[in-house]
């Protein structure tokens, strides 16, 4: 270990050369090699070789050297199924050798990683649109990455690109559901949020299914989240009237000073029925559903004539261990939808939609460049803490699209 205490009194000086301002450093020493990360940025000494730069590694021969220098890919498995609410002891840390992509593959590094609510619906075997992980696979969750290694004739080393790495440091993929990243992009983390899936979801579910007209009223559940967030300053640029929810005057203010709705009232307070009413003094024509719960509750007699529900989520219910309490109040809700005429429409965006993917980018792009429409991240550094964001995200504590940065990228 003498050795690297007298490597890690070098670094400055070795971040100096690099022109770096900054250093993240983390050594491991073992029999047969010594890794350096700069900045998420490998160096392997093999004691009797010459440095390699991890992302100079082109070839597989190299490769298996890497392999053998005790490199490890750091990844978050399901360790078992939730039980109500996620708990720490559902998620497992591993580590693994970095994987070698073969001819057509790719290695793909992982940068941001999205946390999301579907997750929860996905560490669950009950059925759903899409399969369950099974018990030790890597935790799912779309990715922006960084291609380390090519052998793929569309993508080249250096590329940054959306993947579906899941939790991970690093992941082999043939291609497919892999989009390059324009070199413009000032911000890739942009790409899991606002330019990317929830971005898309809120601007599909809100014209597609609500189809707001100007001056009609329109409520938007979890207002500030990465997804609300968006349809309510869509509604606003289709000249509606905007009442947000959300949970906590923060928030609230936020979506009112920040995003630019008309109201926003707090979840959490005892008079939300009443607050709401106050808010859409015309009742509501287009309804946003997020949450469910006690929000769904308070909307549910405020809906108009032919008013219309885009069926997004229910995050209120997503750790329900059994059905709730006080009684099946079907006959009502199906006889409210029923006499004022209501539609309702669940959707899964790339499943329902995916064709529009291209017309979504052009158009949100033209308005995020020009400024009509804001955007917020809540960024956690480190994979280590993605299981207790994750479980913060169901609890309502993120404020913004909840982004993990799990490396950084070599430019």
């Amino acid at each position: 270990m003498r050795g690297a205490k007298l490597l890690e009194a070098q670094l400055p000086a070795l971040a100096e050369k690099r022109g770096r301002r900054k250093l993240t450093t983390r050594i491991i020493f073992s029999v047969q090699a010594l890794r350096i990360q700069f900045d998420n940025r490998s160096v392997i000494h093999n004691l009797s070789s010459t440095w390699v730069p991890f992302h100079e590694i082109q070839d597989e021969s190299q490769m298996e050297t890497l392999s053998m220098s005790n490199s490890e890919n750091q990844q978050i498995v399901l360790a078992s199924r939730p039980i109500g609410a996620p708990t720490p002891d559902n998620f497992r840390f591993e580590t693994q050798p970095i994987p070698a992509p073969v001819q057509g593959q790719m290695l793909l590094r992982t940068i941001y990683l999205s946390l999301d609510p579907y997750m929860r619906g996905r560490m669950s075997e009950a059925p759903s649109y899409a399969p369950p992980v099974a018990i030790g696979d890597v935790m799912v969750g779309s990715t922006v990455s960084q291609v380390e290694i090519s052998h793929h004739p569309d993508f080249a080393a250096g590329d940054m690109v959306l993947s579906q790495s899941g939790w991970q440091d690093y992941a082999v993929s043939d291609g497919k559901g892999v989009f390059r990243l324009g070199a413009q992009m000032k911000h890739p983390s942009y790409a899991l949020g606002v330019l990317g899936m929830p971005g898309f979801t809120a601007y599909m579910g809100l014209l597609e299914i609500g189809q707001p007209v100007a001056g009609e009223t329109v409520v938007v559940a979890a207002a500030t989240g990465a997804v609300g967030s968006v349809v309510g300053q869509i509604a606003k640029l289709k000249g509606s009237h905007v009442v947000g929810i959300a949970g906590g005057e923060r928030k609230c203010r936020s979506a009112v000073e920040y995003l630019g709705f008309d109201a926003c009232i707090d979840h959490q307070d005892p008079a939300l029925k009443g607050l709401l009413a106050q808010a859409c003094p015309k009742g509501i024509d287009v309804y946003f559903e997020n949450v469910g719960g006690a929000v769904f509750e308070a909307v549910l007699p405020l809906l108009n004539t032919r008013s219309r529900i885009p069926l997004c989520g229910l995050i209120a219910h997503y750790n329900d261990r059994e059905a709730p309490q006080g009684g099946d109040r079907t006959a009502q809700v199906m006889g409210t939808f029923l006499k004022r005429r209501v539609r309702v429409q669940g959707f899964i965006i790339f499943d329902d939609y995916g064709s529009h993917f291209g017309e979504f980018q052009k158009q949100m792009s033209e308005w995020f460049t020009a400024g009509k429409i804001k955007y917020r991240e809540d960024i956690v550094e480190g994979l280590e803490r993605a299981p207790d964001a994750f479980i913060g995200l169901l609890q309502g504590k993120n404020f913004g699209k909840l982004v993990v940065q799990v490396g950084a990228a070599i430019k």
